[in-house]
């Protein structure tokens, strides 16, 4: 029941809005003139630009066509990536090394797992394997949210320079300081003047 309420209320309000669009024997208001860079925002989104590197790092900067920015996307995310490979293999070998030594001492097991530590690891004590375990555990956090930190960071790039895209830098801009009496002031001095268009 509570279904079939929402779907008549869907109907009757998307039926109201088509009863308020303007027919085509309507006169419509005048449309204003098209400026040059409609076309490149229409076809140029930044939306789009925004997804793709949401989907893949780099793929919004291909959009964009600022494939100079590929090296660093990747660069930042593949050392993010190796770092943390490096910090889980090491807690893994410090973790290993901390649970023999611990139940050697403890539990008085079998030191046969004695020979598959590190040899980096066999002269270092069980605290000191404990801190080293917890050290790299922690860092391995940190490389997780540094590698989310530089792809947001990616997707951001990728949008703002979609956005940019239709930015005019042109000739037919023009900054002048123009030194004189303002009109609007009442008052002499130095008069910064931006020319848009012709």
């Amino acid at each position: 029941m509570k279904n079939i309420l929402l779907l008549l209320t869907f109907l009757s309000l998307l039926s109201t809005a088509e009863a308020i669009q303007p027919s085509d024997s309507t006169p419509t208001a005048p449309t204003r003139k098209a400026n040059r860079y409609d076309s490149l925002s229409k076809k140029h989104s930044p939306r789009v630009a925004a997804i793709r590197s949401a989907i893949v790092p780099g793929w919004g900067q291909i959009y964009n066509k600022k494939y100079w920015k590929l090296p660093i996307v990747y660069g930042a995310l593949g050392t993010c990536a190796g770092v943390f490979v490096y910090n889980l293999n090491n807690y893994k070998d410090t973790r290993f090394a901390y649970r023999v030594k611990y139940n050697m001492r403890v539990n008085f097991t079998d030191s046969t797992l004695f020979d598959q530590i590190n040899p980096l690891m066999k002269p270092l004590d069980e605290e000191s394997l404990r801190y080293y375990r917890d050290q790299f555990r922690r860092d391995i956090d940190y490389s997780v949210l540094f590698f989310l930190l530089l792809w947001g960071l990616n997707v951001v790039d990728a949008t703002v320079d979609a956005h940019l895209k239709s930015f005019d830098v042109g000739p037919d801009l023009s900054l002048q300081l123009k030194p004189g009496r303002s009109q609007l002031a009442g008052t002499s001095g130095l008069s910064v003047v931006l020319k848009i268009g012709k």
